[in-house]
């Protein structure tokens, strides 16, 4: 192995640079995807639930009855679908036309001016559709309640409740799911530089035979490879920032953090994307073999596994100690603290800590797998 020479190293940075720049394919992956992606996250996808759609039964033509009917079609939650016929509405929630069915029974009204038979009404959800079943029955509980308790302010009766509840929702308190899902995306985007830009790349030259050419030099392998990963590192840098601008003035996504933070942060993250990419590479040396293996073990893990989409604590076990192994785990919090809540650097450390020890691992390994001997 040849000592350092700042000349052989500069003129390899050049020609990485200058093979990025001529690539339209580099500037697809490292641009233009990730800007569909966080638009995709920031417009397309929402876990945010409104403005469902659900069917009103009205059995009843008391005037109670018909005021609890308008709470209903006026609520901002619901897209409310009146009929008299429960059948219809049933044949509707089968075809998923709607999400759930409120019946107001035909004695709602005589029930309620009986003060000593209470009223009922009846709240019918699609299961296999457990979250928004959910949310359908408990709004339809709590425009009920909020009906009853103007009802009961109007006749002079107004019952204490032994407990009043008023909620707060720390760092997301309108519970937008944008606020969580674009910064989360931001790290979706830099394992699409870090793994899956510098795989396809190197596996490039693997196929073409410029590697074979680059390694017959007196150059060290540690020296090579990190004249391939500057180059993918300032990319993903710039790709993070851009994102990062987007979210914060075209999504509004409030961020609170600073800006070295998310670049300690981020940075810290390319380190064992990008010895992901190179260890790939190495070992196939295929372009296509080297896509779907960046896909399965970098980029599938990050959507899936990393609590980005699915809380980790609501994994099975065995697959929560999967997630252990997922680099993405240990960014995707540190992500949406910065924007939310601001520097918590205890816990940024920690994550960055196993993230740099995630990325010697992996630059460990493709320096043993990447061999100057030609097979």
């Amino acid at each position: 192995m040849s000592a350092f020479n700042r000349q052989r190293f500069t003129a390899l940075l050049v020609k990485e640079t200058l093979q990025i720049v001529r690539d339209p394919s580099t500037f697809l992956i490292a641009f233009v995807l990730p800007m569909i992606l966080l638009f995709l996250f920031g417009y397309g996808v929402s876990l945010d639930t409104a403005r469902v759609k659900i069917g009103l039964a009205l059995q009843d033509t008391s005037a109670q009855a018909r005021s609890l009917a308008t709470a209903y079609e006026r609520s901002g939650w619901f897209e409310v679908t009146g009929s008299r016929d429960v059948a219809s509405l049933k044949a509707d929630l089968v075809a998923g036309n709607i999400r759930g069915i409120i019946v107001i029974p035909p004695d709602f009204g005589r029930r309620l001016d009986s003060r000593g038979d209470p009223a009922s009404i009846q709240v019918i959800t699609d299961g296999s559709m457990p979250n928004t079943a959910g949310f359908v029955a408990a709004y339809a509980e709590g425009i009920r309640a909020s009906w009853a308790a103007g009802l009961a302010d109007e006749r002079g009766v107004q019952p204490l409740p032994p407990i009043s509840l008023a909620q707060r929702f720390w760092f997301n308190p309108e519970l937008t799911s944008r606020y969580f899902l674009v910064p989360g995306s931001i790290a979706i985007v830099m394992t699409m530089i870090g793994t899956l830009l510098t795989a396809l790349v190197v596996a490039r030259e693997w196929e073409r035979g410029t590697m074979e050419a680059l390694l017959a030099t007196p150059i060290g392998m540690a020296e090579f490879l990190a004249t391939k990963v500057i180059p993918y590192f300032i990319l993903g840098l710039c790709s993070m920032t851009i994102c990062t601008l987007i979210a914060i003035f075209v999504f509004g996504v409030p961020f609170l953090g600073s800006a070295l933070a998310l670049l300690a942060i981020a940075s810290a993250f390319l380190v064992p994307a990008l010895g992901q990419g190179l260890l790939i590479s190495a070992v196939t040396k295929n372009q296509f073999v080297a896509s779907q293996v960046a896909l399965l073990s970098a980029f599938l893990p990050a959507m899936l596994l990393s609590g980005f989409l699915f809380e980790i604590t609501s994994m099975p076990r065995i697959i929560q100690l999967i997630t252990y192994v997922v680099p993405a785990r240990y960014v995707i919090p540190p992500l949406q603290t910065v924007f939310a809540v601001g520097d918590l650097w205890g816990l940024f450390l920690r994550n960055i800590a196993v993230l740099l020890g995630f990325g010697a691992f992996f630059f460990l390994l493709a320096i043993r797998a990447t061999r100057r001997r030609i097979a």
